[in-house]
């Protein structure tokens, strides 16, 4: 992600009082201009831009971020809103399923045994590790880097004991007050969603005034929480859940908004592959009928900086993001020799 003029955004209770437009070599003059009180965390933002997050390790494999990694959804559930009941009872069709993921290109694989689709059920946490283990630890017998999609700590910690490397906790952590805990003893990478309730209906509670303002602040607490039980900055990735109780334009405007979020300082994982945004912006297109949008929104995403993107289609967007790849690493190589 490139740029050569940034804003920098003064709020108080929630309202903009003043924005600046700046080029790198102005902003020391800008950030010289806000009151005392956000001044650290100004510079501290300002310095986030510009960070190289070091690499993953997930086990056997190390994960770089210096360029987008594509993470492969396995869903082990009967009602998933796009591939649901297909790897549940069949438990061959879902090793295939993994295998072929990760032959073409997927660098993680995440593993979820609960739907949160709107309206879905809760599922008791007994029922979901048992669905959840035997998948990851197929998965990891494989040599695959290994994500558990989850919100329970108890099935946080079955599907780490079965071999899984990294946790997805679409709540933020908060749903389970136990969660933080297993992360930060596991010192493994989680990844923190942004969703408007932590209660059994994720989608619940939206409504976003300003989205993007709205999804920033919550993420950056939910960061400090994260820190304050233990787990480790250089162990933390964002995700501001799009769709997750969000209107076809918050989501839209989180997309268009995503570098942003680079600000807070850690990796960025973007999951918008077959959602709601696709179907709502082409004739109510069925899940299964959504990969050009899916796509579309990878490729967003790659543009914004995000360093991975959790994808049912591995293999198109593994090719999508090859030719994004060579197409930068070209015009890097045509304007090299141009003053800076």
């Amino acid at each position: 992600m490139y740029a050569s003029r940034f804003a920098v955004i003064l709020r108080r209770e929630g309202r903009t009082q003043e924005r600046w437009l700046a080029s790198p070599d102005k902003m020391a003059e800008v950030l010289g201009q806000l009151p005392d009180t956000v001044g650290a965390e100004a510079e501290a933002q300002w310095a986030n831009l510009t960070l190289a997050h070091p690499p993953l390790e997930l086990g056997p494999r190390t994960v770089r971020l210096d360029q987008p990694q594509v993470m492969g959804i396995l869903n082990v559930t009967p009602d998933s809103f796009s591939d649901g009941g297909r790897f549940l009872d069949d438990r061959e069709a879902g090793r295939a399923h993994a295998a072929a993921m990760v032959e073409a290109g997927a660098a993680i694989l995440d593993v979820g045994g609960e739907s949160t689709r709107p309206g879905a059920k809760a599922v008791w946490e007994g029922d979901e590790i048992e669905r959840v283990v035997p998948a990851i630890e197929a998965c990891a017998a494989m040599g695959a880097a290994v994500s558990v999609d989850t919100r329970k700590a108890s099935v946080m910690e079955a599907a780490l004991d079965a071999g899984a490397h990294l946790v997805n906790d679409v709540s933020g952590l908060t749903h389970d007050p136990r969660s933080a805990e297993v992360v930060a003893k596991a010192e493994c990478p989680v990844v923190i969603m942004h969703t408007p309730n932590s209660g059994d209906n994720l989608h619940d509670g939206g409504g976003h005034g300003d989205a993007m303002f709205e999804v920033f602040d919550i993420l950056r607490a939910r960061r400090d929480a994260a820190l304050a039980a233990g787990i480790e900055a250089r162990n933390i990735i964002l995700d501001p859940g799009i769709g997750f109780g969000k209107s076809l334009s918050d989501s839209l405007s989180l997309i268009n908004t995503l570098p942003m979020f680079h600000a807070l300082g850690h990796p960025l994982l973007l999951g918008a592959s077959r959602k709601r945004v696709v179907g709502a912006l082409d004739n109510e297109a069925p899940a299964d009928d959504r990969l050009g949008g899916s796509l579309a929104l990878a490729i967003a995403g790659m543009n914004a900086g995000a360093q991975i993107l959790r994808v049912h289609d591995v293999r198109e967007t593994v090719q999508a993001r090859n030719v994004w790849r060579g197409l930068r690493d070209q015009a890097l190589t045509d304007f090299s020799d141009l003053p800076a």
